[in-house]
């Protein structure tokens, strides 16, 4: 949105994630702009190995950079041992507190978080990467270390949903899937259900997107999480054969297809609801928007979206 470039042009991407006053304005940006059912906050999955000690810096052309990538089991213990969450990661709350004060009750707001194998693969290929070698190799060489390069989650706070974003599920296969990504997927679901209940907060709903891991979609199901997202490349009837009627599914529309004309987009978005159906589902793309798409073609897929809805639940 040219509102959302001009509002991020001021200052760096992270001092930006750093102010609850702007990441409330970005958060509340699409929702003047279309006929949203929720609001996601504005922040980066990122800030969590910042948290740890880690400079994260984002570099113009590049994306996300850290200046000391993790290179050696023993560059774990340059990691903060025990974070202060509330010190470190005060400023993503306050955002979220000031939000939820903004919205007023219109929309849910669902916050996010990098699942552990997603942030670990940062932290060690030190940025983007096609292949993720140096990090997977750390699974083949040193599996012990992998595994305590866990990231827990922050303490609940007002989330009124929770995404988890395992966005690097496609360079693992099945086993390493097993062993060192699906384990701490379970294990945050239960953790930060247990932490609501220890404190007498509400549940809320948690939605699990693990990008390209279509082998393991009946695990997913019964993870803990109530919803799971789906990337383009799953058929919607193959995901509901696979995972049941008591999940809901999210997705799952193609993000370049709104580079489509608008007559495009709803035939699209048409096929898309017939095969998902109504129920247990929430439409969205497969993964998320590229700078340069049109803001009338993502109106004409919210558009597609309520008005295709609407006749299948009529007839």
């Amino acid at each position: 949105l040219a509102e959302f470039r001009e509002t991020r042009a001021a200052q760096d991407f992270f001092a930006t994630c750093r102010s609850p006053k702007l990441c409330c304005e970005l958060t509340l940006q699409p929702l003047r702009r279309f006929p949203l059912d929720a609001a996601i906050i504005f922040s980066d999955i990122l800030v969590v190995p910042q948290a740890l000690g880690m400079e994260v810096v984002m570099v113009p052309g590049k994306g996300p950079t850290f200046t000391e990538p993790l290179k050696e089991v023993e560059d774990l213990l340059k990691l903060r041992q025990k974070v202060d969450v509330t010190a470190e990661l005060g400023y993503v709350f306050q955002a979220i507190t000031l939000t939820r004060h903004s919205l007023e009750g219109r929309v849910p707001l669902i916050g996010f978080s990098g699942a552990p194998w997603t942030l670990m693969s940062y932290m060690i290929e030190g940025g983007g990467s096609t292949t993720m070698a140096k990090a997977k190799s750390w699974l083949y060489r040193s599996p012990e270390a992998s595994q305590r390069l866990r990231v827990a989650l922050p303490a609940p706070c007002s989330w009124q949903a929770l995404q988890l974003f395992e966005s690097h599920a496609g360079h693992l296969g099945p086993e390493q899937f097993q062993d060192f990504a699906l384990p701490y997927i379970r294990d945050i679901a239960q953790a930060v259900k247990s932490k609501l209940k220890e404190e007498a907060l509400p549940l809320v709903p948690m939605i699990i997107f693990a990008k390209d891991a279509h082998y393991a979609l009946r695990d997913l199901a019964h993870a803990g999480y109530e919803v799971v997202g789906l990337d383009w490349t799953i058929r919607p009837q193959e995901a509901r054969a696979q995972m049941g009627k008591d999940v809901t599914l999210q997705g799952n529309l193609d993000p370049c297809a709104l580079y489509a004309p608008k007559e495009k987009i709803g035939e699209l978005v048409k096929k898309m609801l017939e095969g998902f159906g109504t129920q247990r589902y929430i439409a969205n793309l497969g993964h998320g928007l590229y700078p340069d798409m049109s803001p009338e073609h993502v109106g004409a897929f919210v558009e597609a979206v309520h008005a295709h809805s609407r006749h299948i639940n009529k007839h």
